[in-house]
């Protein structure tokens, strides 16, 4: 039968291992900056111990001689200054190669585990993403990895600290008896009550590190959704939400702190109560004649200087479980099963629209029903297809599919009659541009927006594709023009101009077949107009696949293919399915009621805002 306190034992003697593991995985992956820090570490440890016997020489051949006689040897004064001063420059160099093999192991495992994280990111699929909220990825590659590898910074300096009381006790036994059972039982009882620290704080600092993770993805998704807080008016209780996760972790830390505090004393007071103990043993042997005033000083000196180091062996402890939990939360995603694959075919070069085919497609997400159920259509060559249905019907799982993001369950989707699952990253990339829903802009300038930093995508086609996707007014009149940056997510952009600046870097890389998923939907309607119109007057260079709402941006294509859940129910031009599919009518009917609902609303506001205006001025 098992009690609390077992399973306790259990699970810090588990964090103990699974530390030691993460110390020796961070040795393995960097043992020539390791060994620095350890040389400089131990080199300070033993020039620590020695600096006690050359100031207990001192005292013993400078000192206590110039009391006595009245007077200093200008000789012997010279060299103690000198050995100190070299003893001193010695420590120096030790501090400075530690704490450089420390610093740069600490940050070179950090930055090598922030690009595994970033590289393995890149590779898992995008279902595996919608499973996981932003907030917890971003805390994976930041303050995970950072937590995992603290320890780093302490732990040449523990090594060190280890040979250094070697040395110590080594040295207290070749100058008494006496002085090395004092030291015997302060070295013992100190690092006893350093494991005791490590166990208590143990898991008070690992539930700080997942309450770190915690807070951390609640505040991304508030401030994420910062649009829709402020519109439904639910600031009060994401701040509440937010408060009371950072409330936690307040308490976490605060527990963390109050075990540090009483820890921190004891761990200070030890090696002081070695020094009382070994001036009262050193009394009572220097009476004896076992021991001369040189040796008691050189002993007293040595445990007031080993109080600091020997904390290092503290630190390392107390760290490893905050590490551990920091290791396993990136592990967690190192290790993550699937990956988008891609095939080896490459697409012949061409400038000509391509053909895209579904060929009963049928795909569910995770722990969901079924999305897609045996869809077939196809988007010939230089055409534009509409994809027109309700909310739910399977239209923006097409786009994703369409561009290769994810991968049907049965079914083929076909490029030029090439499988997505055949072709290579590059053919792929290069053959189809997907824009989504949200615009995505980068806190860059427009122009770094639109190339990406592509080859072959020079100022004369960013210009093209800002002209395409109407987007050239706007730009033109930025301050900078392509050089403007537009701030975090285009924070200086309206909600349309994001749109073109998404549309204009999918064009930039002259795709033979580009998918709308919804992509123009903030933007004017005779502006989205003129944009589908543009795409369509490239001769058959660009196919395009539209997931429509307004009936213009319908009417504008080619075919239209009605969606409705999970099912192709028609297809055909528009005209013929408005006049033969009830279904489909009515559904675009109510979009043009709502579009119609909306530019009366938007009249209403520019009126109210003329009225205003007007007021103003009287």
């Amino acid at each position: 039968m098992t009690t609390p306190a077992s399973d306790g034992g259990r699970e810090r003697a588990r964090v103990m291992r699974d530390g030691l593991r993460v110390l020796g995985h961070s040795i393995r992956d960097e043992p020539r900056t390791f060994m620095i820090g350890v040389a400089g570490s131990v080199l300070f440890g033993l020039l620590t111990v020695a600096s006690a016997y050359v100031v207990g020489a001192v005292v013993g051949r400078v000192v206590v001689p110039a009391f006595e006689r009245g007077e200093v040897a200008p000789g012997a004064l010279a060299a103690g200054a000198a050995a100190i001063l070299a003893i001193s420059l010695g420590k120096v160099l030790g501090i400075f190669g530690r704490r450089l093999g420390a610093g740069a192991m600490q940050f070179r495992l950090q930055a090598t585990f922030r690009r595994r994280v970033a590289r393995r990111y890149l590779t898992l699929p995008l279902a595996w993403h919608r499973r996981n909220p932003t907030g917890t990825l971003l805390a994976n590659a930041n303050s995970d990895v950072e937590a995992a590898f603290f320890p780093i910074a302490p732990l040449p300096f523990a090594v060190g600290t280890i040979a250094m009381l070697v040395a110590a006790v080594a040295s207290l036994f070749l100058i008494d008896w006496a002085f090395a059972i004092v030291g015997l039982a302060i070295f013992p009882a100190l690092f006893g009550l350093n494991v005791i620290y490590s166990r208590t704080i143990a898991p008070r600092v690992a539930r700080a590190q997942a309450l770190r993770g915690t807070v951390s993805a609640i505040a991304h998704e508030s401030f994420d959704g910062a649009v829709v807080v402020k519109t439904m008016g639910r600031e009060t209780s994401e701040t509440a939400r937010f408060g009371a996760a950072a409330g936690e972790l307040r308490d976490a830390m605060i527990s963390v702190g109050r075990v540090r505090g009483l820890f921190d004393p004891l761990l200070d007071t030890l090696p002081s109560l070695g020094t009382v103990a070994v001036l009262l043993v050193g009394a009572v042997r220097l009476e004896q004649g076992a021991v001369t005033i040189a040796e008691v000083v050189s002993v007293s000196f040595l445990f007031t200087v080993l109080a600091f180091p020997v904390r290092a062996i503290g630190w390392v402890l107390a760290e490893l479980p905050r590490s551990v939990v920091g290791w396993e939360r990136v592990q967690r995603v190192l290790r993550a099963e699937g990956q988008t694959v891609y095939g080896d075919r490459a697409l012949p070069a061409t400038r000509a629209g391509a053909t895209l085919r579904f060929e009963d497609v049928r795909f569910a997400y995770e722990r969901e029903q079924v999305v897609l159920r045996d869809v077939t259509f196809e988007v010939p060559a230089g055409r534009t297809v509409a994809l027109v249905g309700p909310t739910g019907a399977g239209k923006s799982t097409i786009a994703a599919l369409a561009a290769g993001l994810v991968e049907p369950a049965a079914g083929r989707i076909l490029v030029d009659g090439d499988d997505l699952r055949t072709l290579t990253h590059a053919a792929l990339a290069g053959s189809v541009a997907l824009v989504p829903q949200v615009a995505f802009v980068f806190d860059d300038t427009v122009r770094g927006n639109v190339d990406l930093g592509r080859d072959g995508i020079d100022e004369a086609a960013v210009w093209a594709a800002l002209r395409l996707a109407r987007a050239e007014g706007f730009v033109s009149a930025l301050p900078e023009g392509l050089d403007t940056t537009v701030g975090e997510r285009g924070a200086t952009l309206s909600g349309g101009q994001r749109q073109r600046i998404a549309l204009a870097r999918a064009l930039a890389g002259d795709p033979r077949l580009i998918v709308l998923d919804d992509a123009t939907s903030a933007v004017d309607p005779r502006v989205e107009a003129a944009m589908l119109a543009g795409l369509r007057d490239r001769a058959g260079q660009t196919s395009i696949l539209v997931v429509a709402y307004r009936r213009a941006t319908i009417a504008l294509a080619d075919e239209v293919i009605y969606l409705d859940q999970g099912r192709v129910l028609a297809q055909g031009t528009h005209d013929a399915l408005l006049a033969t599919v009830p279904g489909y009518a009515a559904l675009v009917t109510a979009y043009e009621r709502a579009d119609a609902d909306r530019e009366r609303e938007h009249a209403f506001d520019d009126a109210d805002l003329v009225m205003d205006a007007g007021e103003t001025v009287r």
